[in-house]
């Protein structure tokens, strides 16, 4: 059952962090970039230490602080970083893909150019 448990959460990890860093690759501008690692990485990092978390205290001696205070340290930290860096974006004025208004070719305007 433990096995299951703990396979299921690394699974899980992988495939956010994966996500995560896949939205941070392919993602648009600065803005929506930031989305990849400050939500799905983060869940997924934790998730892979709240695995190792559980396997090193049933294995162990007793209950593992050291990813317990890695884990709390990564969820404080990662908003809080997304936010400065955001913050410093909007003063150095980095454009947004919502500031832009859409391109409309003429040939989707429907207008008769005769």
């Amino acid at each position: 059952m433990l096995e299951i448990l703990l396979s299921a959460l690394i699974l899980i990890g992988a495939l956010f962090t994966f996500i995560g860093s896949l939205g941070l690759a392919r993602l648009g501008d600065f803005y929506t970039r930031l989305h990849g690692p400050t939500k799905a990485t983060t869940l997924g990092v934790g998730s892979l230490l709240i695995a190792s978390m559980i396997h090193f205290s049933t294995q162990g001696d007793g209950v593992s602080f050291h990813e317990i205070l890695v884990t709390l340290f990564l969820f404080i930290t990662a908003p809080v970083s997304a936010h400065l860096l955001s913050k410093a974006a909007l003063h150095l004025r980095v454009k947004s893909l919502a500031s832009v208004p859409p391109r409309i070719d003429e040939a989707d305007s429907g207008s008769d150019n005769r």
